[in-house]
């Protein structure tokens, strides 16, 4: 494998959404797994992306490529040759407000759209947990935990409640971020991958 490009810059932290153009751009399955990977792996090129993925380099270089317009992803200038493009993403999460879509009922539908996406993405991520979570170690059983609580709140309050928390993980991703794509082997060490889901469910019956 090439190695990755020395001194790419550090991601930011989120990319606010407004356009509904752009959350459509995020509704394709292939763009959105493209984009973790480079989130969570760093730059790479398409023929490198294509093989991780089971898919065409050709495939991939369109993908990126409309992911780059609309600002999630970049290629690097200065990096590889003609026939090999460095690509990286440009943030490390994307933000949306659902309200800001909801008058338009085609912005709606992609809204729908991706949120089916992350519930099958956390099938994927809940099942690689019980598959996976044996192969750790001891020292990781421990910090494994599922949650769940149910109680009543007002929209308002619920909302206040979820600000609070995202805060809370938004300071420990910040305080992460440096080793998440960093291929140095000393600053990798002791470490694994931490996924945290955190969903705020309102729903007018708990399913039995």
């Amino acid at each position: 494998m090439v190695p990755v490009p020395p001194g790419t810059p550090p991601l930011a932290r989120s990319i606010d959404v407004q356009d509904p153009r752009a959350l459509r751009a995020l509704a394709h399955p292939l763009r959105g797994r493209l984009l973790g990977v480079l989130r969570l792996d760093g730059p790479s090129t398409a023929t490198q992306l294509g093989y991780r993925l089971g898919e065409s380099s050709g495939s991939t270089s369109y993908h990126l490529r409309q992911l780059a317009a609309y600002g999630f992803v970049e290629d690097m200038p200065g990096e590889g040759n003609g026939r090999e493009r460095w690509w990286r993403a440009l943030h490390r999460s994307t933000h949306w407000e659902t309200a800001d879509f909801v008058a338009d009922p085609g912005a709606r539908e992609v809204v729908d759209e991706l949120h089916l996406m992350q519930v099958d993405q956390r099938r994927r991520n809940l099942a690689a947990y019980i598959d996976q979570r044996g192969d750790l170690g001891d020292d990781w059983e421990p910090a494994g935990s599922l949650n769940d609580y149910a109680m009543r709140m007002r929209p308002e309050d619920a909302i206040a409640m979820a600000d609070e928390l995202n805060a809370v993980l938004a300071r420990w991703s910040d305080a992460s971020a440096p080793s998440i794509a960093d291929t140095h082997a000393e600053s990798q060490s002791g470490t694994e991958l931490v996924i945290v889901h955190l969903d705020v469910l309102p729903v007018s019956a708990y399913p039995l």
